[in-house]
């Protein structure tokens, strides 16, 4: 009943939205978006958490088709998740527009914006619901044009609407192998219906099964901006509204993974260990590549862009081990890879909207967003820079924000291939682990440098040194989104349980028998640990809260057998505890030290100085040029030299270099793949000749292969 109201109010509302927009004056507009946005976000939220939380499904008929079957809407549990993220971060990036959208005025549309932002909302959450492939693939063209228009919002820069162009055309080819592979498993079962469609793996041999899996990974994998499918992404997110870019990285990104997740997890669970190999290539290349460009990057939201790409990876890397693990016949393994999979996403979805409203933001007051022109911005907007500095340590792993979690649990999945039997899938899997781990190591250096360059040290730019502070409807969804990321980092044994729940009804959810043990006596489970192992855990302080919590225990802890009982184990809750005592100590013994000493202020010292210039300070670029030098031959920049002479031509005076980037995957890939296709075509130009015996000759030519091969089929 929840569930039916709440998706009903939510439709009214979007398209009740997107009336106000169109007739209320530009002015009002961005107040009218932020009170129905938020309005909906709470409605869809509400009904998501609903089916997440109780479990009940919600399943509506629309009407039938003579063709195609019913037309159905429906909510579990698996959608019910990624419904909820979406309706968070819309609600909270609602609020956050009611003060952004004024800098368009004037400028651009927000009639347009407006119908646009809910059009966008209202396809996210039927893309969520629809349960067969005509609603799915009508609901996901509906999404992907009112994205793009939104990229291509300020349309007078040429450079939108070439990034809006690029996104439609690699959305677009995307689109046609995700639609195939949902008709390859619809044509199995002789039903487009996703229920139906579940029970095609019986009549599925390996070879359809292959090709339902590389046409799902690639079709969703261009949605989710993994490598060599993600040269859309970088050049469309920088150019989109800050608000958007958080919605396009928090929520249509998931999109991508949601419907991986969909085909391989619900209607066509894998049995293929080379699937899932695949997939951890693919999920482990596109996380290092991700951070290498966004790391050597100095805009601040194509540093976000690229970053979005390797938490994408992040997550298909523990889908893949998930995917392996099932085909290896481990599902207590197989649902903890997909825990961490679908933790991670999460943790993205809060943090990464924290970044991009930040960078926002920072665009908005300071006039720019390139890193080198920034600098000292923490004391003119102290808010921002504490809440990008929040997103910062999550998204770079430090504990015990939640980043930390999920890239921890990550890891340690993939430590448990030593159960595998396979040495070349070990060797896959050891390959990913280092590769994530260098990837976390870069995360770490990526986002040091946006802070540190954005916010510490001297303004470089006039514009910096005169920015203020953002208005309350601005600060405060960053607020809750910074809260929401210190959240999900210190109450793992919470949202494990919920992530596993979530899966329980298209696989297996042991996930939190396996990583959550009921060390808490009112945990019903509680009564199947053995009494040695909870004693000894109860000794080291396993019990502590739980006559204060609900739940389970606050311990995350994988057991093994009688002489490894603790596989891995952690304890953000309690950790988070010992170090505000930690911190307290310490803030009291400086404070202790400072009262009984006379402090000194003087000038600082600058080398001999008498003043340092902000020219003469540290910037992004040299921040990341080491990153540059040890990946050159990766990178491969190409060079531009501008020489000016002097007049007699013997003598330069001056000499100018810039480094293009030439993106890797257009490289190695796109380039190779434009240069063929240009080969080809000049070839085919050459028939266009004009005459016409030469047309004929074709015709009967082709007309005797057809009939040559009709001969022999």
């Amino acid at each position: 009943m929840i569930e039916s109201v709440g998706i009903g109010a939510f439709f009214i509302l979007c398209a009740l939205g997107a009336l106000i927009a169109l007739v209320t004056s530009q002015s009002r507009n961005p107040v009218a978006l932020a009170i129905v946005g938020t309005a909906a976000g709470v409605a869809i939220s509400g009904a998501a958490g609903d089916a997440l939380f109780t479990g009940r499904p919600f399943v509506a008929d629309l009407w039938s088709l003579p063709w195609g079957g019913a037309l159905r809407l429906g909510l579990d549990r698996l959608s019910g998740l990624f419904l909820l993220i979406t309706g968070v971060i819309y609600l909270l990036t609602s609020i956050f527009s009611a003060g952004y959208l004024r800098r368009y005025l004037g400028h651009y549309s927000l009639r347009s914006f407006g119908v646009l932002y809910h059009w966008l909302f209202a396809s996210i959450v039927a893309v969520l619901l629809a349960r067969d492939v005509i609603s799915f693939l009508l609901a996901w063209e509906m999404m992907s044009i009112a994205s793009v228009l939104l990229v291509a919002y300020e349309h007078q820069r040429e450079e939108n609407v070439s990034a809006g162009y690029l996104m439609l055309a690699m959305g677009e080819a995307g689109t046609i192998a995700a639609a195939l592979a949902l008709l390859l498993l619809g044509n199995a079962v002789g039903s487009l219906d996703f229920h139906a469609m579940r029970a095609a793996g019986a009549s599925m041999g390996s070879g359809m099964r292959w090709a339902v899996f590389l046409l799902s990974l690639f079709g969703f994998g261009v949605k989710a901006g993994l490598v060599p499918f993600n040269s859309w992404l970088p050049r469309a997110h920088p150019v989109a509204p800050a608000n958007v870019s958080a919605l396009l990285s928090g929520l249509i990104l998931n999109l991508g993974i949601y419907g991986i997740v969909r085909v391989n997890v619900d209607m066509l669970p894998a049995s293929l260990v080379g699937a899932g190999v695949v997939a951890l290539i693919v999920g482990a290349v596109s996380a290092f590549v991700g951070i290498l460009y966004a790391t050597t990057e100095n805009d601040a939201k194509g540093m976000l862009a690229h970053s979005s790409i390797e938490n994408m990876g992040i997550i298909v890397a523990g889908l893949g081990a998930g995917f392996v693990f099932t085909a290896a016949g481990r599902p207590a393994l197989a649902g903890m890879a997909f825990v961490a999979a679908l933790y991670h996403l999460t943790n993205h979805s809060a943090y990464k909207a924290l970044l991009f409203l930040g960078a926002g933001t920072v665009d908005y007051r300071a006039g720019t967003r390139d890193l080198d022109r920034l600098g000292g911005l923490i004391r003119t907007m102290p808010w921002t820079a504490l809440f990008f500095l929040v997103g910062s340590l999550s998204i770079a792993a430090m504990y015990p924000f939640n980043g930390f979690a999920s890239e921890w649990l990550t890891l340690q999945v993939l430590l448990r291939s030593a159960e595998l039997s396979s040495t070349p899938v070990k060797l896959v899997y050891a390959f990913a682990g280092v590769v994530l781990a260098l990837t976390a190591a870069l995360a770490v250096t990526c986002f040091v440098k946006a802070f540190a360059m954005g916010f510490l040290g001297m303004s470089r730019s006039r514009s910096a040194e005169q920015a203020t502070e953002a208005p309350r409807s601005m600060l405060a969804p960053m607020g809750v989104l910074a809260a929401l990321c210190i959240a999900l980092g210190i109450i793992p044994t919470y949202v494990i349980p919920t992530l596993s729940d979530a899966l329980a009804s298209v696989g297996d959810g042991r996930a939190t028998q396996a990583l959550v043990p009921a060390f808490f006596a009112s945990s019903p489970d509680h009564a199947s640990l053995p009494a040695d192992f909870v004693s000894d855990f109860h000794n080291l302080g396993a019990q502590v809260g739980e006559s204060l919590l609900p739940g389970r225990g606050l311990v995350v802890l994988h057991r093994g057998d009688a002489a490894n009982p603790v596989v891995f184990a952690m304890s953000t809750s309690d950790g988070v505890v010992v170090l505000l005592i930690l911190l307290s100590v310490l803030a009291g013994i400086v404070l202790w030290t400072t009262r009984r000493r006379r402090i000194l202020r003087e000038i600082r010292w600058d080398g001999g100085v008498r003043q340092l210039f902000p020219e003469m300070t540290y910037t992004a670029t040299g921040f990341s040029n080491p990153v540059r030098v040890i990946f050159d031959a990766l990178l491969r920049p190409r060079t531009v030299e501008d020489t000016e002479e002097t007049v007699a031509q013997h003598f330069r005076v001056a000499i100018r270099r810039a480094e293009h980037p030439v993106y890797l995957v257009d490289r190695l890939f796109l380039n190779v793949l434009t240069a063929q296709l240009t080969r080809v075509a000049r070839v085919l130009a050459r028939m266009h000749h004009g005459r016409v015996n030469a047309y004929v000759a074709y015709v009967l030519g082709a007309l005797i292969v057809f009939l040559i091969l009709s001969a022999t089929a």
